[in-house]
């Protein structure tokens, strides 16, 4: 029987998570901060960017302001224009990162897309995500393409509405705890957790129980076994 099956972008079909990581390492060296070491640094950009990520949402551009605001808040607030461009070039070339597709996405997507309704559901900067769609080249293997500000169990109610989608034969597919698995299962859905190993820390979070059925995978390819 035809599925609808809703599939993450970022970390799910293609590389992600490592390109903001190099650019944290890049303002590590930089900051050469005299005592704290990339572990504390990172607790505070976590800080930071949870804080931020309500009002400001997600992407490199907001990215780039979260370092900045890092920046600013650790070597305060004599700093020059030039160290803040420096920072901000850091964030800019993730934008120019070649889209690195993981692997068996094109062939498992080419797959599913002949034997099911696929839905690519992503969360980021509009023009941002739809940029990456474009170059990753995977966008004719969907039949929906929606990009929202934030994936939670409000999202998902509206996309089932939306595209008018049967919520028993609803699977939510992705790398993220937080974004992709509960609050698919939370809405009703039923989820396939494919676990990255680079996940952004941000997104990771214990499973909960929800009303769906939870299936977990080693890799995207194995979709294909199920589905």
């Amino acid at each position: 029987m035809k599925q609808f099956l809703l599939i993450d972008a970022d970390d799910t079909l293609w590389e992600n998570n490592v390109y903001f990581e190099r650019a944290f390492e890049e303002f590590v060296s930089f900051l050469d901060h005299s005592t704290l070491g990339a572990a504390e640094i990172r607790a505070v950009l976590d800080e930071i960017e949870a804080a931020n990520n309500k009002i400001h949402g997600y992407g490199a551009a907001s990215f780039a302001r979260n370092l900045c605001q890092c920046y600013e808040h650790l070597r305060g607030p004599a700093i020059r224009s030039a160290e803040l461009e420096t920072i901000m070039s850091f964030a800019e070339r993730i934008l120019h990162q070649p889209i690195e597709l993981i692997d068996g996405v094109e062939e498992t997507l080419r797959y599913l897309f002949g034997r099911h309704d696929l839905t690519l559901f992503t969360k980021g900067h509009p023009e941002e995500q739809k940029l990456k769609i474009h170059r990753s080249g995977l966008g004719a293997w969907f039949h929906h393409t929606a990009v929202v500000r934030e994936k939670d169990s409000a999202a998902y109610r509206a996309l089932v509405r939306r595209l008018a989608l049967d919520p028993e034969r609803t699977w939510m597919i992705g790398n993220s705890p937080r974004s992709d698995i509960n609050p698919a299962l939370e809405a009703g859905l039923n989820a396939v957790y494919v676990p990255h190993p680079r996940t952004w820390t941000l997104e990771r979070q214990e499973i909960r129980d929800g009303g769906g059925q939870l299936l977990i995978l080693e890799r995207f390819s194995d979709l294909g076994l199920h589905f």
